[in-house]
């Protein structure tokens, strides 16, 4: 009899497949076929396994494990890969080169979804009393569509690990983050007449630098004691049409990374207490601010049973025990948000994920096949 795939194998199978996120890279195939393969897998093994399309032709894969009765478990991670400009080396010819898994996606997720993969198979081969659910989801490097389709159909679970890069930490919160458009209109004059034109561009500067002053005395006061204190930056600019005339729109967008107990709302006020600041500084300011986007923070506490759990299962491979904060947003949030305690932990490097260089540790997949298969065994044996 041939010996099971290892989670490591799996790994370097995913990865095989091009699976770009067509919203982040127009004319790339999605996740399809990757998902297909996937199921077929899970099906071999002896899941029950539903394909569910989300957006046309990009199905989240569904596998069922163990006995619905009892306690339920969900392992979680995504498909989609970003683009690929830039690589140093073939994104989808996954290459095994000094203990590392070459290959775009390797560290953010497909290492993930495979030691997911096969510690549920572990698990469910050696028997449990509850159900593990295999979710393999679409989208998350863009809106989340696979995961928030998997909790709009009625999928729960009564805790969840989503298996992203976090180098083996348990990562039990992570920030949140608010997209906005700042639009500031001037007039348009002659460069030589002051007196007729209103710069849009150097007035749009100074809500900047007010927000600047106000990150740099303000937000270090709100620190978060696994996250940090929360951030902003200004991301794009536009406007002005030449040197000799006084530029009569300006449209910046900034992003706020938030933590725990902010919103959306939160962030908007501030920008728009920048742009008071400022109007009472010059007198006139003609802005208008909208929200363009907004992901909220999630954070499960540090003794919740989930983190618990996972913490006995590292033990168990005789490795140290690190409880950190996230700073990239995950469908952790997603999850948390619909009542599933949720939290991060899977193999590899964040600072890798995207990178032009992207690769994964393949000892930590089977680390983490390993550790994950205690959880899912002893969430569902009753053992917290």
């Amino acid at each position: 009899m041939a010996a099971p795939m290892t989670a490591a194998a799996l790994a370097a199978s995913l990865v095989e497949f091009d699976s770009r996120n067509p919203s982040l890279a127009p004319g790339a195939p999605g996740e399809g076929a990757v998902a297909r393969f996937l199921a077929d897998v899970l099906a071999g093994w002896g899941f029950a396994v539903e394909l569910t399309e989300v957006e046309p032709g990009r199905p989240n894969v569904v596998a069922r494990g163990g006995r619905a009765e009892g306690p339920s478990s969900m392992v979680n991670g995504h498909l989609d890969v970003v683009g690929v400009e830039g690589m140093v080396h073939p994104p989808f010819a996954p290459l095994v080169r000094d203990g590392r898994l070459y290959g775009r996606g390797a560290a953010d997720m497909k290492g993930g979804v495979a030691a997911m993969c096969v510690a549920a198979r572990e698990a469910v081969q050696a028997g449990i009393d509850g159900e593990v659910i295999v979710a393999a989801v679409i989208d998350e490097e863009y809106e989340s569509l696979g995961t928030r389709a998997l909790i709009a159909a009625g999928v729960r679970a009564d805790a969840a690990v989503v298996t992203e890069p976090t180098r083996l930490s348990i990562c039990p919160t992570h920030r949140g983050f608010v997209w906005v458009e700042l639009d500031v209109r001037g007039r348009a004059a002659h460069g030589s007449q002051y007196e007729l034109g209103v710069d849009a561009i150097t007035q749009a500067s100074l809500i900047l630098a007010e927000l600047d002053r106000v990150q740099r005395d303000i937000f270090g006061q709100r620190r978060h004691h696994l996250l940090g204190r929360p951030s902003l930056h200004a991301s794009t600019i536009r406007g002005g049409s030449g040197l000799s005339t006084y530029p009569e729109r300006c449209t910046v967008t900034i992003e706020r990374r938030t933590i725990p107990g902010e919103r959306a709302e939160d962030v908007l006020r501030e920008v728009a207490e920048a742009c008071g600041v400022v109007r009472g500084r010059i007198g006139t300011l003609d802005a208008d601010i909208r929200l363009l986007g907004a992901q909220g923070p999630s954070d499960v506490a540090e003794d919740a049973p989930i983190v618990r759990a996972l913490a006995r299962a590292i033990e168990g491979e005789a490795r140290p025990v690190v409880v950190e904060g996230m700073s990239a947003w995950t469908d952790c949030a997603v999850l948390n948000e619909a009542g599933i305690p949720a939290v991060c932990f899977g193999p590899g490097d964040l600072t890798l994920a995207h990178a032009a260089e992207e690769y994964i540790p393949v000892h930590e997949i089977d680390v983490a096949a390993r550790v994950l298969q205690r959880v899912i065994a002893g969430w569902c044996n009753h053992s917290d």
